[in-house]
């Protein structure tokens, strides 16, 4: 297992090599000047500009200020934001559980749903029933995030009034954030109807967010179900008398969910990245809106931070699930297939 780890680690280097170049080059071909945008309204001279120019270090060559971008990676430092002047490090912890929280209702709404899904149209193979959830499951993949997100929003906040249109708790709450993940804050504040609050602000943007993974969880877990199911074992169960249930349960599901757990982590990645487009639609105050606010404002340390640390957070989910499924299947880490 150590050697199946140090190889994956190998791996990793010219992966994060690649993606600092990747943070640090595509935020400078965004056309635009980051002082001005930093100044706002305010008119500066030649002079003036120049001056900011040099205290921020953006006069020097492109290489020399890659190396300093590196030489601060490498000492745990991810820069200071060009706008707020604030450490990027303490945005981050600040927005960072707003993201996560996003994502595990996102993901718990997925995976409970695309199980049942999966299993009942594997179960009733060929019946309306699973040509119903493949068709739906087709179409929730392929649905475009911006314009899901804001059907719901026109039809359940606007039409219906089931839910608030934006944000993670009302106004009318004033939560103190002790953990920074809203639900846990308002039910701890003891303010009545705060909880019910965060929880209606989470439904919509957890619902878009979780739509493409519940579709892929759904189809995983039916195609590994089908798979399953025509195993000897699981007639063996059959012919022995156990209940159908305990068969699929006990028997089916298990074995089923080996590929079903990697693609659910895979997807898990692919969530805590920053949800960019559900987090702009919806207003949510996490990773993805602060990176698109940042790329608007032309503040480069942030974008660099935000792209870097959504690549590692991606890339560590994928390493645990690579050892998972390497402890499940030791063929793996003996490199056999």
């Amino acid at each position: 297992m150590l050697g199946f780890l140090l190889k994956r680690l190998a791996t990793l280097v010219p992966t994060l090599i690649g993606i600092t170049l990747v943070a640090f080059g595509l935020i400078r071909l965004v056309p635009g000047d980051p002082i001005e945008v930093m100044m706002g309204e305010r008119h500066l001279d030649a002079e003036q500009h120049a001056e900011l120019v040099h205290r921020m270090g953006l006069d020097q060559p492109l290489p020399v200020q890659y190396w300093h971008y590196v030489k601060g990676l490498l000492h745990g430092d991810l820069g200071q934001s060009l706008v707020s002047r604030e450490p990027v490090s303490k945005e981050f912890a600040a927005l960072f559980p707003a993201t996560v929280e996003l994502a595990l209702a996102a993901l718990t709404f997925a995976v409970v749903l695309g199980l049942l899904l999966g299993v009942a149209a594997a179960l009733k193979r060929g019946s309306l029933l699973d040509q119903g959830v493949m068709g739906v499951a087709t179409v929730g993949y392929s649905m475009p995030v911006f314009w899901w997100g804001l059907i719901l929003i026109m039809w359940c906040s606007v039409t219906l009034g089931w839910t608030p249109v934006s944000g993670r708790i009302s106004v009318e709450y004033d939560i103190e954030r002790v953990t920074g993940f809203m639900l846990i804050d308002s039910a701890l504040s003891g303010q009545e109807g705060a909880f019910s609050s965060a929880l209606l602000h989470l439904v919509l943007p957890g619902l878009v967010l979780g739509t493409s993974t519940l579709a892929v969880v759904a189809r995983m877990t039916r195609s590994s179900m089908l798979e399953v199911l025509r195993e000897d074992y699981v007639r063996t169960a059959r012919a022995k008398g156990l209940s159908p249930a305990r068969v699929v349960v006990v028997h089916a599901l298990r074995n089923a969910l080996i590929p079903v757990l990697t693609v659910v982590g895979l997807q898990t990645g692919s969530l805590l990245a920053g949800a960019v487009l559900t987090e702009t639609i919806f207003s949510w105050p996490g990773i993805g809106k602060w990176l698109i606010d940042s790329i608007a404002r032309r503040d480069y340390p942030v974008v660099q931070a935000g792209i870097l640390i959504s690549a590692l957070t991606f890339i560590g989910v994928n390493l645990i699930v690579d050892l998972l499924y390497g402890v499940v299947n030791p063929r793996i880490r003996g490199g056999g297939h």
